[in-house]
């Protein structure tokens, strides 16, 4: 699915998953094997024989995780207000469900306060609307209650503010701005497979830390440094997918002048 993202207009082809796999040492019958049960799960559509697109499954997940670029101006000022989850009641038994509901909580920054209450800073415009929403979309059902939560005691409160280490937040955006930068300084004298290689892995890495990323507020956190992270993470991507769109076009051509 990301390599989906990088591909010319959206569609890529079996050779090209292929030849992108084998920089990973992954063989073309597992990269192949992959393609159909993303297929299965919808997540990916055949759009001709050998040619795959997002499929709807796929979509909705995929405009959920490219929002980490605009992300930021989702963000509003925090009246100390939360959002919560109720989860209880919900079924465990279908663990493919189960797994995507998993998800959709992380995905919007939500973590467990008490047993199945789901919480986090009400600080995203559009508010419980928005956030009812987004989980919909991501697979949440419609029963689920969503809905605003101001009274907490101290204690409580206090609790739900220690569920993020902020520590350890902070540390990562420092430290990722450094390793991205050191490493958007030499990627011109890198080979092209080592390049491509290591942008896929340096930039899932980071990307995904910013598609998980809780977007806590000031109070909580230096919403400062996570954004001069997210737009260091934007050059490094831009860069990324230049280099992925050369070694794409490569893998193209070289199985266009086998197939003559």
């Amino acid at each position: 699915m990301n390599l989906l993202r990088a591909a010319d207009k959206g569609c890529l082809t079996a050779a090209e998953a292929v030849a992108a796999g084998e920089l990973f040492g992954i063989s073309g019958n597992a990269t192949r094997v992959a393609l159909a049960r993303l297929a299965a799960a919808g997540l990916v559509d055949a759009k001709t024989r050998g040619s795959y697109r997002l499929g709807q499954a796929g979509v909705a997940l995929d405009n959920e995780v490219s929002a980490w670029r605009s992300a930021e101006a989702r963000v509003v000022p925090w009246s100390g207000r939360w959002i919560a989850v109720l989860t209880t009641g919900l079924p465990r038994t279908d663990r493919a469900a189960w797994r995507a509901r998993e998800r959709a909580l992380s995905l919007l920054g939500l973590r467990e306060l008490q047993g199945a209450l789901f919480v986090r800073p009400d600080n995203l415009d559009g508010g419980v609307a928005s956030v009812r929403a987004r989980l919909a979309s991501l697979g949440v059902g419609a029963e689920t209650p969503v809905f605003c939560a101001d009274q907490f005691d101290d204690a409580l409160d206090q609790q739900a503010r220690q569920l993020w280490n902020a520590d350890e937040l902070m540390r990562s955006y420092r430290d990722g701005c450094a390793r991205l930068t050191q490493w958007l300084a030499g990627a011109a004298s890198l080979p092209e497979g080592i390049a491509a290689k290591e942008a896929f892995l340096i930039g899932d890495h980071a990307i995904r830390q910013l598609v998980f990323d809780p977007l806590l507020p000031d109070p909580l956190i230096d919403a400062a440094l996570r954004r001069r992270y997210r737009d260091t993470v934007i050059a490094f991507d831009q860069q990324g997918r230049a280099i992925w769109s050369t070694f794409l076009a490569a893998a193209r051509a070289r199985t266009t002048v086998s197939a003559a």
